[in-house]
């Protein structure tokens, strides 16, 4: 039940902000795959571009520990036609049994958006640095996301 309220929530907010364009998106919605190391990592992520080179990305983890995260990422263009790579940061917290996790988290990577379907793929690098419970560096925290543009 709450799975299906949250898909439909997050649907509804990037319905929203819709507005397309013929080689960009503005909004994409989708899963996220990582490893079950970081607080972030097997997700539901939406990313919202504000404009060509900065966006924002919210991510809601069900892995090995539910968690909720906040970027901020600057695109940057390549030669090649729907591919950026990116970086970025943000923060995070966590909860698993009694435990909360709170640290800031950084991202860098490669985001390609098709050119004729509403489809983008995204291959990241996203450390984390617990602050709570105890000091931790999360540094092997690679995903793989593949999202519905709008």
């Amino acid at each position: 039940m709450m799975r299906t309220s949250l898909t439909l929530f997050i649907f509804v907010l990037a319905s929203v902000f819709y507005t397309a364009t013929a080689q960009d998106y503005k909004v994409a919605v989708g899963v996220r795959l990582s490893n079950a190391t970081p607080t972030l990592s097997n997700a539901i992520t939406v990313k919202y571009h504000m404009n060509q080179r900065s966006a924002l990305e919210g991510i809601i983890s069900f892995g090995s520990r539910f968690g909720l995260g906040g970027l901020y990422e600057v695109h940057n263009m390549t030669t090649v036609q729907g591919l950026n790579w990116f970086y970025g940061g943000g923060v995070y917290v966590g909860f698993e049994n009694e435990d909360t996790y709170l640290g800031p988290t950084g991202i860098i990577g490669l985001d390609y958006k098709f050119p004729n379907i509403p489809l983008n793929l995204s291959l990241d690098w996203k450390p984390e640095l617990d602050f709570i419970p105890a000091i931790n560096f999360v540094p092997d925290a690679f995903g793989f996301s593949a999202r519905f543009t709008f």
